[in-house]
């Protein structure tokens, strides 16, 4: 071994010339790791970004850093596909009876507390429209602040005030409504403060929650469900119909958005796993 000491070479490292052994587990680990995420970046359709990504290897048993994956996809040269969503703006009906309806939205402090630790009792829900070869198709939402899950939706080819309670419709009817203490929470839109829309509410035990006229944080959180819808899927395809239009959000709903997409209010899960973990006994404080 003196050969070894007079060129400053370790003894592993003369042994590993001597009788190679293959690649190192290091490499053998950064080839497998490059495989799963390439693999699940393809199987959801460029759809997840470097965070999700790895909230879903790990949720799977892959054991990974965000850095690590984000070294990966830029290695392999993948992005999440994303593009700027249009925003759109609320009409307002002056001549609404809206003065009854508060901000419970709010905390002690009078902060805005968009959080709910019981699914199916703090709901937000807005409206946006969706061009088709057809003419416009208006999508209603119903969200669920506990898990951030789309509880209910509707959409049609108009934009009266039956979107919305069609919406709240699917999410009772799917069992969603938790009790006599649901709130919804959504802006000062003609649809929302209709008559026909307060009255559905009054008659399903629903307590409607408004902001104050121009306060864009009010309903921010309905608003970043349409950003994603659009970004990562609506703008990234053409649509000739409505029929084909609602075919591909529902899927986008069910398939992605509720099923598998991580969501922080979910704790990095997805909304359904939320929802089906849920156990209220976690929630009560232990007996002393």
């Amino acid at each position: 071994m003196w050969l070894c000491r007079a060129l400053k070479v370790s003894r592993a490292s003369f042994y590993r010339w001597r009788n190679p052994a293959g690649p190192s587990p290091r490499t053998v680990r950064h080839e497998n790791l490059v495989t799963a995420v390439t693999g699940l970046y393809e199987k959801e359709e460029g759809r997840a970004g470097r965070d999700q990504l790895t909230l879903l290897l790990n949720a799977a048993g892959t054991k990974v850093s965000a850095p690590t994956v984000g070294a990966i996809m830029r290695e392999k040269g993948l992005r999440a596909i994303r593009t700027q969503a249009w925003k759109q703006t609320t009409v307002q009906d002056p001549q609404a009876k809206t003065a009854h309806i508060e901000n419970h939205m709010l905390d002690d402090q009078g902060k805005r507390d968009f959080t709910s630790t019981v699914p199916g009792t703090r709901l937000v829900g807005d409206i946006t429209y969706l061009r088709t070869g057809e003419g416009w198709l208006y999508l209603a939402t119903v969200i669920d602040l506990f898990s951030g899950m789309v509880i209910g939706w509707s959409m049609a080819a108009h934009m009266r005030a039956s979107l919305c309670t069609a919406a709240l419709q699917m999410a009772r009817n799917h069992g969603h409504l938790s009790g006599p203490s649901v709130i919804f929470h959504s802006d000062r839109g003609t649809q929302y403060t209709s008559d026909e829309f307060q009255n559905w509410c009054g008659s399903n035990s629903v307590t409607q929650s408004m902001g104050k006229v121009g306060v864009c944080w009010d309903n921010a959180v309905a608003e970043n469900f349409f950003s994603h819808l659009k970004t990562e899927f609506y703008h990234h395809r053409r649509f000739t119909s409505r029929l084909a239009a609602r075919t591909g959000v529902m899927e986008y709903i069910e398939g992605w958005y509720n099923r598998r997409r991580p969501n922080r209010r979910a704790g990095g899960a997805a909304p359904l796993t939320a929802h089906t973990t849920y156990n209220p006994r976690r929630q009560q404080p232990l007996a002393a």
